[in-house]
């Protein structure tokens, strides 16, 4: 993370502490592998997906058009370099048009249909589809607050690093070489990071706005967030919170739990159990070192808290997770 501290004259969020966030949320919430592929549609189609449990999934029209027909609201136009992100896994269907008869198709949102690249189909729509596997029991509430479909029309000079990382994933798939296996799975992780930077970008800034967005960008919460996930270990308190981003311990905490939904150290417990429970399925640390980690200088302390946000001890937890 960077490690400048933040200073609450400065008149903006630093963008790169919100890049910070977001890769903290993606890691904490990863499991598995990636998945993504290229897809030709025929010139008449419409395939039905059902909703993943568990998975996020994206859809990128390289070529032609198509349409994407959610599972409530209305279809959605999609036209070449438009990026869908589906990020709880919903229900949905993609089509040539919206009246077309829809087939049912068993996987996975990211998945890709009956007719692959190279596999001799044509027609007017070419798809890069992915898939990411996310852990509802580490469910960041920044990812619980995007829509079921974000769509980031292609538009002339804009986001650029998107558009860069759409191209090089597509021409890995398509001419894989060697190293592609790697080269992938490091282009699907940009992918997301740029998918989430971009809608996050988009949105309005207004003086009433609540929720995660609105939450980054406030200079003083979004330093108070950036705090917590940089040193959780720190023994933060309402009030040290508050001095740290120039602010009052009853207008921070106001303020915080205005934004984010919830009051600053329950954001931090949060995130402290959170942060253990991925230590104690990615290493092999003692439970006292994990424990230090998030701020508890007992085991018995950390044992006690982890059960009650958890619901089994910390030892149980590392035994029954898959590693």
């Amino acid at each position: 993370m960077c490690p400048s501290r933040f200073s609450s004259r400065s008149s903006s969020y630093g963008y790169a502490r919100r890049v910070d966030l977001l890769s903290d949320v993606i890691a904490v919430m990863r499991t598995g592998e990636p998945r993504s592929a290229l897809a030709r549609w025929p010139g008449r189609f419409g395939q039905r997906f059902a909703a993943g449990a568990g998975s996020a999934g994206f859809r990128v029209v390289l070529e032609g058009s198509c349409w994407l027909i959610p599972a409530t609201g209305a279809p959605v136009a999609l036209g070449v370099g438009d990026v869908v992100f589906l990020p709880h896994g919903a229900g949905h269907a993609l089509a040539d048009s919206p009246t077309t008869p829809l087939e049912a198709h068993a996987c996975e949102p990211g998945s890709a249909p009956a007719v692959p690249v190279g596999s001799g189909g044509s027609g007017g729509a070419l798809t890069l589809c992915g898939a990411y596997q996310l852990d509802p029991a580490r469910a960041h509430p920044l990812l619980r607050d995007l829509p079921e479909v974000l769509h980031l029309p292609a538009r002339l000079g804009h986001h650029a690093e998107l558009r860069a990382a759409v191209d090089l994933l597509g021409a890995e798939l398509q001419h894989p070489r060697l190293g592609a296996d790697a080269l992938i799975a490091a282009l699907l992780d940009l992918l997301l990071l740029y998918i989430l930077r971009s809608w996050f970008d988009e949105q309005p800034a207004s003086g009433t706005a609540t929720g995660w967005a609105a939450a980054l960008r406030d200079p003083a919460i979004g330093a108070a967030i950036h705090a917590i996930h940089r040193d959780p270990a720190r023994p933060w308190t309402v009030e040290s919170l508050g001095a740290h981003v120039g602010l009052s311990r009853a207008a921070f905490a106001r303020r915080f739990t205005t934004l984010v939904g919830q009051p600053p150290l329950a954001y931090l417990t949060w995130w402290r159990m959170t942060s253990a429970a991925r230590l104690l399925i990615d290493s092999d640390a003692p439970l006292a070192a994990v424990a230090a980690r998030v701020g508890y200088t007992s085991e018995f302390a950390f044992a006690t808290a982890f059960k009650r946000h958890v619901g089994t001890p910390p030892g149980t937890y590392r035994r029954a997770s898959p590693r």
